[in-house]
């Protein structure tokens, strides 16, 4: 049951109807829409949600989807049921395009049912024979207009015509030609249509020159429109060999419709499927546009709903470039009923619709916007009491319509309802107003309905209570800046902050002072205070989690420097000593030519002291070059430490393990800092006012002489590079869509993307690469392959996006 009559209305329902019609693209998905109602059966509210879901990713991973010709001729195919009715042309021509159109989107869901089961089990009761289709394309053409060989006696129409047409072209041809020469007529006058005539236009005086019938004359009486007569014969003949069309086009007509008449019951059932899909369609395009998903269906009373958002408040948002802020919420058994205070203007009435409008969405079978991995469930009734009902006709003040609605929700309200009633309790005198309220919440929670209230009286606030199935929530405020938060925090009460915000708009301070004199100033400050205590918790959390983050970075940071450098040192030694290598190559070579050279000297009798003599240099050439070559290569990590020495004259390595309190250094690092702790295999090291967790075995002892100054460069340098950090962090889009780029552009940007996510240590990525060919998926994933900090990829699950999406999971 949804109370009352006007719901939809109130909470915006009705906009979210008006851009499915409008999505649709025949009368059959309009019908389907104004059809929708609100569902409370599980397997059948499953159903609707899996075609709505499975249309999405299609819309999202195929292409070609034939959403054309979705015309609705069930208005016509009934009227054809009566005895002695027959099809129109302008039908006919309309007929054979939609019957057209359902065979291909029978076609194209077909090929993909495996993918796409529950579309494809729509047309199990749809029966089309493609033969009628071709039948009547065998009758008419794709512009509306019947074949010549649409019948035999059609064709022999329409040949007398088009040769009773050529000959009376030649003779009125003929005539205007002689009109011409005489000056009948004006040299630039051509053959005209008079009355569905062939016509000369002739100058009025000369009209009788010729003989013939004169159909119309000029506005100024200047020119006549003469018929000449020998032509009069052929164009009556004309005039009944085109009734005799016309007659023939009615029969061949009269003779489809007689022999669809068997089948007429089936088209209307594929008209029907037509709709749907049409419908699911629309849906779908809604779903897209609101960034909308299918959440996982509960079929316990518990639900849970993450960075859910108002589908029209986002729309509106969108087109300011704004977001808004998401709300996450929900309800059990322990805490079925929520009541929500806090400041006006704060969000808790666009929370309530917020509630009211996605699980009434849900439930009538669309996605809804909020996280893949919320929690929805389903309910019986929705009961809302939003905004003034005040009825001059029914005599029914504000409170009046409230207390009505209220009776109503105890008359009618059990386990599986859902209430939700803004500013409980207002409208008349408040302790009286608030005495009644807290009663009716009181009934309504041993019903054990499920709901949510806006409210800002405090004996509302005060019944929450461990285990009693009620539980306080308030829309966040900040106290320092006065300016409303709009964040939904569960578990404690909110206040209106009525003075702060009085103050902010000007009202004068003397009558802010004997207000709080008159409202008691207990209860001001314990309401700032329990707001004041909540924010202040969340700025230690979030300062925390920042903390957190930026020691795992820096930590991550400092590591990744080191096996770099390492990395570069060793190569350094490869490279030289493959330089030796070739250089040791070239001397053997040369060292053969000299033998040669020396030989030769030999044969021709050179001077044996000269000979004996460049042997001596060359043997001595040979055995430096191989010394050098012998000699040990150096440890990329002795020669990082010598290197560090030469440059840090002032800092000595001492050979002994650190304990707390010694002053360290990174091994292969210039700066010092002091050991604050060691835990197991980690160690907490102090580098000016910046605290980093480390591996103990990377710290090595040092003892700094002539320390200088270190004033706050060292401190500066990191914050710049945490800073740079914490906004690439905050900055990064860790779904990424790469759709319509060309694949080195692809490559390139997804190569981008992964470094700047191994350096900001995120883990978990997409990317939204579509089906088509496959070509931009594989290069992706030969890419990712070769990465070593990837541990893992694969396709995302067939409901979100299968093999177009790959989740990718770094070390």
């Amino acid at each position: 049951m949804i109370y009352p009559n006007n719901f939809e209305e109130k909470i915006g329902f009705l906009e979210i109807r008006q851009m499915l019609k409008d999505a649709c693209l025949s009368n059959a998905g309009i019908r389907y829409v104004e059809q929708m109602r609100f569902i409370s059966h599980f397997d059948a509210l499953e159903v609707r949600l899996e075609q709505t879901n499975e249309f999405r990713q299609l819309m999202l991973m195929e292409t070609g989807f034939p959403a054309v010709n979705f015309m609705d001729l069930t208005e016509v195919l009934t009227y054809l049921q009566t005895e002695g009715s027959s099809i129109t042309q302008e039908e006919f021509f309309d007929l054979m395009l939609s019957l057209a159109a359902i065979l291909a989107v029978k076609i194209y869901i077909a090929k993909r049912k495996e993918k796409y089961p529950q579309l494809a089990s729509l047309d199990k009761q749809v029966i089309i024979d493609s033969s009628l289709v071709m039948q009547m394309e065998a009758i008419m053409n794709s512009k509306g207009q019947f074949k010549d060989s649409a019948s035999d006696n059609l064709f022999r129409i329409r040949q007398s015509i088009h040769q009773l047409n050529s000959s009376m072209r030649n003779k009125i041809q003929q005539s205007l030609r002689m009109a011409k020469s005489k000056g009948w007529t004006r040299d630039d006058a051509e053959v005209t249509i008079r009355n569905g005539r062939a016509v000369i236009p002739m100058l009025a005086a000369d009209k009788r020159k010729i003989k013939g019938f004169v159909h119309d004359e000029s506005k100024t009486g200047q020119m006549v429109y003469l018929e000449p007569i020998e032509l009069f014969d052929s164009n009556n003949e004309i005039r009944e060999l085109e009734l005799q069309e016309r007659h023939e086009i009615a029969r061949i007509l009269l003779k489809f419709t007689e022999s669809i008449h068997p089948d007429i019951e089936s088209l209307l059932m594929a008209y029907k499927y037509l709709g749907m899909i049409d419908f699911i369609r629309a849906k779908a395009k809604l779903a897209l546009n609101l960034e909308a998903i299918k959440p996982i269906l509960n079929k316990t009373d518990d639900f849970y709903w993450r960075e859910a958002r108002h589908p029209l408040l986002f729309l509106a948002f969108r087109k300011k470039s704004k977001k808004v802020i998401p709300l996450n919420i929900g309800l059990n058994n322990d805490q079925r009923i929520l009541v929500i205070s806090g400041p006006n203007a704060g969000g808790k009435s666009v929370c309530l619709k917020t509630v009211g409008l996605l699980q009434y969405m849900l439930q009538c079978g669309l996605l809804v916007s909020m996280r893949e991995n919320s929690e929805m469930r389903l309910f019986s009734d929705i009961f809302i009491d939003i905004g003034d009902e005040q009825s001059i006709e029914n005599d029914l003040s504000t409170y009046s319509s409230h207390l009505t609605n209220i009776k109503n929700f105890l008359q009618k309200a059990k386990e599986k309802s859902l209430f939700l009633i803004d500013e409980f309790g207002t409208g008349t005198e408040p302790a009286i107003g608030g005495a009644i309220a807290e009663a009716s919440l009181e009934q309504l929670n041993r019903k054990r309905a499920y709901g949510v209230v806006t409210t800002h009286y405090s004996n509302l606030k005060a019944m929450a209570k461990k285990g009693n199935g009620i539980v306080n929530a308030a829309m966040l405020f900040d106290t320092r800046e006065l300016l409303p938060l709009y964040r939904l925090k569960v578990g404690q009460p909110g206040s209106s902050f009525a003075f702060e915000i009085a103050r902010k708009i000007g009202l004068n301070e003397q009558i802010l002072d004997r207000a709080k004199m008159k409202s008691g100033r207990k209860e001001i400050d314990l309401d700032q205070r329990l707001q004041e205590v909540e924010l202040e918790k969340e700025r230690n959390e979030l300062k925390q989690k920042e903390l957190e983050f930026t020691d795992s970075a820096l930590k991550d940071l400092v590591d990744r420097y080191e096996a770099l450098n390492s990395k570069l040192q060793a190569e350094k030694q490869t490279i030289i000593h493959k330089a030796k290598l070739e250089a040791k190559e070239v001397l053997r070579g040369a060292n053969k030519l000299i033998e040669n050279s020396i030989r030769e000297i030999k044969e021709s009798q050179a001077e044996k002291d000269k000979v004996k003599s460049l042997r001596r240099e060359i043997e001595e050439v040979k055995g430096d070059l191989n010394k050098s070559l012998s000699q040990e290569t150096p440890s990329p990590k002795k020669e990082i430490i010598s290197t560090k020495e030469k440059k840090s004259q002032d800092i000595k390595v001492v050979e002994e393990k650190p304990i707390v309190g010694d002053e360290v250094r990174l091994i292969g690092q210039e700066t010092v800092g002091k050991l604050e702790q060691i835990k197991g295999k980690n160690a907490l090291v102090s580098f000016d006012s910046i605290k980093v967790s480390v591996k103990f075995d990377k710290l090595e002892k040092v003892k700094v002489k002539n320390r200088k100054p270190s004033g706050n460069r060292s401190n500066t340098q990191y914050n710049s590079i945490l800073k740079n950090i914490h906004n690439r962090s905050i900055n990064f889009e860790a779904n990424i869509d790469i759709r319509g780029m060309r694949a080195e552009e692809a490559l390139s940007f997804v190569k981008q993307w992964v470094d700047e996510a191994v350096l900001i240590s995120r883990k978990d990525l997409e990317i939204l690469h579509g089906t088509g060919n496959g070509i931009l998926r594989q290069i992706i994933r030969d890419y990712l392959a070769s990465v070593n900090e990837v541990e893992s990829f694969k396709d995302a699950h067939v409901e979100l996006g299968g093999s177009g999406k790959t989740l990718i999971r770094l070390n």
